[in-house]
């Protein structure tokens, strides 16, 4: 339930970021806008992450924010080729793209955040 909540919270960032970025300043291409945008979103996701979800604050943060940081790159280019195809190429609305886009970003940064950035050391048994 964390994880969903921190979710909604770091969407949200991200969500108005871009928002503000394709209204108000124009910001085109829409894919362009929202790579920008998902580093709001990004910030607010391994605070909330590292914090609230996981409580992974015993780890190295230096360890932990390359690691994200290289995880949620990929995530931007996966959610930012998903928005260019959406909108650009088919001329398709954003709010929706924008929708379907975020629901494999959070399947997939789940699994990764979950194995690899927040995963605690296992104890090891004494024998």
């Amino acid at each position: 339930m964390r994880y969903v909540l921190n979710g909604l919270l770091a969407t949200g960032v991200h969500y108005l970021a871009l928002s503000v970025m394709i209204g108000p300043l124009g910001v085109r291409p829409v894919g362009l806008a929202n790579l920008v945008a998902a580093i709001t979103g990004t910030v607010a996701s391994f605070v909330g992450n590292r914090r609230f979800v996981f409580n992974a604050v015993e780890s190295p943060v230096k360890r932990q924010a390359v690691n994200f940081a290289a995880l949620y790159a990929v995530l931007a280019l996966v959610h930012s080729a998903c928005m260019y195809v959406w909108c650009d190429m088919l001329k398709r609305d954003y709010q929706l793209g924008f929708v379907l886009a975020t629901g494999l970003q959070f399947f997939l940064s789940y699994v990764f955040n979950s194995r690899l950035v927040f995963k605690t050391p296992q104890s090891t048994l004494e024998s």
